[in-house]
């Protein structure tokens, strides 16, 4: 992601606890975002946007850390706007809308069926209040089903890789078909940094392709694309009950950002 801002000519501070593999480009700053500090956008240098990425626990759906953790994040925002901050992009799920089935648009309404898709659309909510309150500008970034950087995350495709390493040559699997809004990692940090150049669209903005895939066929094609001797058990796992037969994101609003 710092990658593809300063590529895009953005001059990047890169902010969090440890900050190894960051792009030499960019300045890094070692600080406590929880920390609860007041003046947290004056530590930050007073930058003109802020993104907000940082989530524990994302791939674990169940943990209470999305719970524990929300208060901070909220105060964390609250406290960047009352320090001045005018624009201010947070990544969100499509967990956040729960079950449903066909295109999410930014007025579709939100049902979250897991701690961690509560949790986001609780800080959604409570971000637009703040936002609103200090007059600054907020772009909800809805993020869907991401592909790429898989020795690094904890998806599908990551423990497909990680069981491929280990020599194992099944691995167990859902029905497969369920189809999904699926994105490269790159393109998504592509999508993500020209939000961030632009002012104008704001809101609710999917981070998506629009194009529904069934996940048998994207993992199959994953499988295929890596060289990987392993074979999905198909029906070895539920279907989670909260996953919809077909789901996947709007893209008019980030079309539009990407025409300018």
């Amino acid at each position: 992601m710092v990658t593809a801002l300063l590529d895009r000519g953005l001059e990047v501070t890169a902010v969090d606890l440890r900050l190894d593999g960051v792009d030499e480009r960019a300045d890094r700053l070692p600080l406590d975002l929880f920390s609860g500090g007041k003046d947290i956008y004056d530590q930050m240098g007073r930058p003109d946007a802020v993104l907000h990425m940082a989530w524990r626990d994302g791939f674990k759906h169940g943990s209470p850390a999305h719970i524990d953790d929300l208060p901070r994040h909220y105060e964390l925002i609250e406290n960047l706007y009352a320090g001045g901050l005018k624009q201010l992009a947070v990544m969100g799920t499509m967990h956040e809308v729960g079950y449903w089935e066909g295109p999410i648009t930014e007025d579709t309404p939100c049902s979250p069926a897991s701690l961690y898709g509560i949790s986001k659309n609780a800080l959604r909510e409570l971000a637009f209040l703040s936002a609103q309150a200090h007059g600054g500008i907020l772009q909800w970034i809805r993020a869907y089903y991401i592909v790429g950087d898989d020795k690094f995350g904890s998806s599908i495709f990551s423990k497909l890789l990680d069981a491929a390493e280990q020599g194992r040559k099944t691995f167990p699997f859902t029905t497969g078909k369920n189809k999904y809004d699926f994105i490269s990692i790159d393109e998504l940090a592509q999508q993500i940094s020209a939000i961030l150049a632009q002012e104008e669209v704001n809101g609710i903005i999917n981070a998506c392709t629009g194009r529904p895939v069934g996940l048998a066929e994207r993992v199959e094609r994953y499988i295929a694309e890596n060289n990987l001797n392993i074979t999905l058990e198909y029906g070895a796992f539920p279907d989670r009950p909260y996953d919809s037969p077909g789901v996947w994101g709007d893209p008019s609003k980030i079309n539009e950002i990407l025409a300018r």
